[in-house]
């Protein structure tokens, strides 16, 4: 069984920062890629952004040189660094992590449970 936990959402002015992070925990054989989703109210989930097991990242448009995504593979924690928000950057935000629970199983994907973030004056 493997668990993701999410802590770091809350209200921000726009223009403050934010850091996300999500551990895994449980029977983790190995991790592959990690990823932040955002939903907002009436929107379809999207990617935020990714890093590959060789430390590749990757990012929307919307957030290219304001978040950063990182993470630390001996603590199985993927973390999201989010500068000068904007309120179009409210929505619900969800870590994804690919795992491998066991050397005989096969890579699944785990999502966190999700974490509110809402950036108003």
């Amino acid at each position: 069984q493997v668990q993701l936990v999410e802590s770091g959402g809350g209200l921000v002015q726009p223009g403050g920062s934010l850091r996300l992070s999500c551990t895994a925990s449980g029977s983790i054989f190995s991790i592959g890629a990690m990823a932040w989703y955002c939903q907002a109210p009436g929107k379809q989930r999207e990617l935020v952004a990714v890093i590959t097991s060789g430390g590749s990242t990757n990012y929307a448009d919307s957030v290219k040189g304001r978040f950063t995504i990182s993470r630390d593979i001996a603590k199985t924690t993927v973390y999201l660094q989010m500068n000068s928000l904007k309120p179009e950057d409210t929505a619900v935000y969800y870590c994804n992590l690919k795992i491998v629970p066991t050397s005989r199983a096969r890579v699944t994907d785990y999502w966190g449970q999700g974490t509110q973030v809402t950036v108003s004056a």
